[in-house]
């Protein structure tokens, strides 16, 4: 029988000295709960001794009821030349009021007395002493060997001493980092199996992904005996983050046939990394594997085809036992069947007969040489559909347009302000009207310059709001002359969608996705038909 296989999350802890990530305490109370449902079995909750958010976490803490998991509070050894029971980094371990606290400790020499600044001698004793009286506390506690793997290259002896000082102190487990990201995985693997057979308790990885094998790294440490292993959402983290804790279990579950988790909590894997992607204010990553919206998405019309027949053909999972799923892309790589099943996926049901699949497909082709790309665009792609039909009518026509920008002055300003102003000509049914407006750029101007013109035939429209606006360079090498796509994402309330344009010309690249919004809206969710 399998040895079980502890899930340590740091997210909350390490995950967060990653760039560009600041949670507030309420953000790390949600993500507890969410990482508690799906099933982890300890949740490192920070650092209550470096900083009064972390302290007010803990307080807060006390007041979750998780199922699943245990709070951990994280912490150092004792300082060099102190005493355990006044150490006040440990007494904020105590004060924490988990069952479980973490201690960082150095397992490298060079560390020790460079940067510590301390004997190795020294460095035991503050391992030992610290390990020993947070045990008198009747905590559980883990050490995490920092640096191990390089201290391991510097002085073997020495790294495994550290690793015995903690056990014999009476560590629960000791957990060996490789803080820098760099080593490899069958040195990693080599490392592990060395230590399990050495040390007198349970064996613990902990992988940065400097050199891009922190998954690995830790499936090989439990492939060696470790039966413990620490990582971080998404792989969140300095530097280039720690190993990601989605990847691995799914990995020890359907690759490795160890079940960290039920499941039914596996079916929410997707959930949670984009549940906490959303908190932490950060994008998916769309090729994370196993939760990313491309870790299932098929663009070549071979694969596509093969996929529609046996969906293992290109796929090394079910993406459904991940809480993921299948996606078919539209692209200039793309086949005729892409086309039928994309249009199959969106709830497209327009019949295609006879090659009209073919001169769609075609169509789709040349328009993304012209920049257009719909693979995040499936509102464009739905009305590209529908105007291939015969017979479709545009809701409205945008006949002509103009738009002034000017710098104004204010009196009694010492600054100056840019003016954008739109003049439009509008074609409904057989109504034309010619609006104008003001706008804060030009593209809002044209917006609002147009909706004065679409509000009286459809009063509701004033309900859509843009709530995305990204524009990419196409091809760079043609300077300001080059072609630029537009992606919108825009909102009734209820429902999002996204459109796209492209040109040479920014604000027609904008007004081209901008229209097609608004025609999506019309035609879907408006109650207008046509065509």
């Amino acid at each position: 029988m399998a040895v079980p296989i502890e899930l340590y999350d740091t997210t909350l802890r390490d995950g967060t000295q990653m760039e560009g990530i600041s949670l507030s305490v309420a953000d790390k109370l949600k993500i507890a709960r969410k990482l508690d449902e799906l099933g982890v079995h300890y949740i490192e909750g920070g650092w209550p001794g470096s900083n009064p958010k972390d302290a007010e976490f803990f307080a807060q803490a006390r007041s979750l009821t998780l199922r699943n998991a245990k709070l951990a509070a994280f912490g150092s050894t004792r300082r060099a030349g102190s005493n355990a029971e006044t150490d006040l980094n440990l007494r904020a371990l105590v004060d924490a009021g988990t069952s479980v606290v973490t201690i960082v400790g150095k397992a490298h020499d060079r560390q020790v007395t460079r940067i510590l600044e301390t004997t190795t001698e020294e460095n035991l004793a503050m391992i030992a002493d610290s390990v020993r009286y947070l045990k008198s506390q009747g905590l559980q506690v883990f050490f995490d060997a920092e640096h191990f793997f390089d201290g391991f290259g510097s002085d073997r002896k020495y790294a495994l001493q550290c690793l015995k000082t903690a056990a014999g102190a009476g560590a629960d487990c000791v957990v060996l980092c490789d803080t820098n990201g760099g080593s490899i995985t069958s040195t990693v693997a080599e490392v592990v199996r060395l230590v399990v057979e050495e040390v007198d308790c349970a064996v613990g990885i902990h992988a940065h992904n400097g050199a891009d094998v922190a998954v690995a790294n830790s499936l090989a440490g439990i492939e060696a005996g470790a039966t413990h292993v620490q990582a971080a959402a998404n792989g969140y983290g300095d530097m280039c983050g720690n190993a990601n804790m989605f990847s691995i279990i799914a990995d020890l579950k359907l690759k490795m046939g160890l079940d960290a988790i039920s499941d039914e909590q596996l079916a929410h894997l997707t959930e949670v990394s984009r549940y906490i992607s959303e908190i932490a204010n950060l994008p998916p990553s769309p090729r994370q594997p196993y939760v990313g919206s491309a870790a299932f998405a098929h663009k070549a019309g071979l694969h596509v085809a093969a996929v529609l027949k046996e969906d293992w053909s290109y796929q090394h999972v079910d993406p459904t036992v991940v809480g993921n799923d299948t996606r078919i892309l539209v692209s200039e790589l793309a086949g005729r069947r892409n086309i039928l099943e994309k249009m199959r996926e969106q709830g497209i049901d327009i019949p295609l007969e006879g090659d009209e699949a073919r001169r769609l497909l075609e169509q789709v082709k040349l328009m993304e040489s012209r920049g257009y790309q719909y693979e995040g665009a499936e509102a464009s792609f739905e009305l590209l559909v529908r105007r291939s039909r015969p017979g479709y009518a545009e809701p409205f026509e945008l006949v002509d347009f103009m738009v002034v920008e000017r710098r104004h002055h204010k009196p009694g300003d010492t600054g100056r302000e840019m003016i954008s102003e739109a003049m439009a000509k509008v074609r409904v049914d057989d109504q034309v009207y010619h609006t104008a407006a003001e706008g804060n750029g030009p593209v809002n101007a044209l917006d609002a310059a147009v909706r004065k013109a679409l509000i009286q035939h459809f009063p509701s429209i004033g309900v859509i709001k843009l709530v995305d606006y990204k524009v990419r360079i196409i091809d760079s090498a043609a300077g300001t002359g080059a072609n630029v796509r537009v992606l919108i994402e825009s909102t009734d309330g209820e429902q999002s969608w996204t459109t796209v344009g492209s040109s040479t010309d920014i604000i027609e690249a904008s007004w081209l996705a901008l229209a097609d919004s608004l025609e999506y809206w019309l035609l879907k969710l408006g109650g207008r038909s046509s065509g």
